[in-house]
């Protein structure tokens, strides 16, 4: 994630502690919570996180293994709420310090993104959304087929009206149609040899939706990957997988940002 946009999320006039005196943060399809562990222990003053999500095992997950403590020391509480964040209502949000969301953006329509982008302004709060795919893979050493696989799978990336690699673009347009000011920062995932494991599950999942998109692929995919693997076991691949954050400020009353 970009830590470099926390500098401006902190100066935001808007992003203010709640009563009584601590920060109130939700966080939208929270997963197993990988947002409150790096978040939480990077911002100051008590806070009171809401976790969001569909799963409730992910909920409960998230609310264990969340930090008990800020970057000063205050108090980290955190709440479960279950539900579907596409259907987000700006009531849901009121009295927020800020609204946050990790892989999130690239598995909504752009209908949803215009409406987490209107209950975010409505709420009148910040909105920090971490880790989009970007729609950029580079791999090294190359190979032919990387761009072949890398298009079918930015293709299922946008499967159903899903909006994949474009939803930073399409969320900062609906976050700044309704006045906001839209920072974005790369923050892309870098697998080496000192992360072999998650490169190699990166690679079976990466090249199974690309296949899952393109039937046809299958063969040429599966040699593919057996020679991407046998490169990572040996540690001789490297991947960087681009992402992006989005940070939405409300701008205030005087136009300023």
């Amino acid at each position: 994630r970009a830590a470099e946009l926390l500098g401006p999320l902190r100066s935001c006039p808007a992003y203010l502690p709640t009563p009584p005196g601590r920060l109130l943060v939700h966080d939208l399809g929270c997963g197993t919570g990988s947002m409150v562990r790096w978040l939480a222990p990077r911002l100051a003053g008590a806070q009171h996180w809401v976790l969001h999500d569909r799963d409730p095992y992910l909920l409960r997950v998230a609310a264990v293994a969340a930090p008990a403590a800020a970057a000063d020391g205050s108090p980290v509480t955190v709440e479960t709420r279950r539900g579907d964040v596409a259907r987000l209502t700006p009531d849901a949000l009121a009295g927020a310090s800020l609204v946050t969301a990790s892989a999130l953006l690239d598995v909504l329509t752009g209908e949803e993104a215009d409406a987490l982008a209107a209950a975010c302004v409505r709420a009148g709060c910040p909105a920090l959304l971490t880790l989009t795919v970007a729609g950029r893979v580079d791999l090294t050493p190359a190979d032919p087929l990387d761009a072949e696989i890398a298009g079918a799978f930015n293709a299922h990336q946008r499967r159903s009206g899903l909006l994949g690699p474009d939803a930073v673009a399409r969320t900062g347009e609906a976050f700044a149609a309704r006045g906001a000011a839209v920072r974005v920062h790369p923050s892309p995932w870098r697998l080496g040899p000192d992360r072999r494991e998650l490169t190699a599950q990166w690679l079976r999942g990466w090249v199974a939706a690309a296949v899952a998109q393109r039937p046809g692929l299958r063969a040429r995919a599966d040699r593919y990957l057996a020679e991407r693997l046998a490169a990572c076991r040996a540690g001789q691949l490297g991947v960087v997988v681009h992402h992006s954050d989005l940070l939405a400020l409300p701008r205030p009353a005087d136009g300023g940002v």
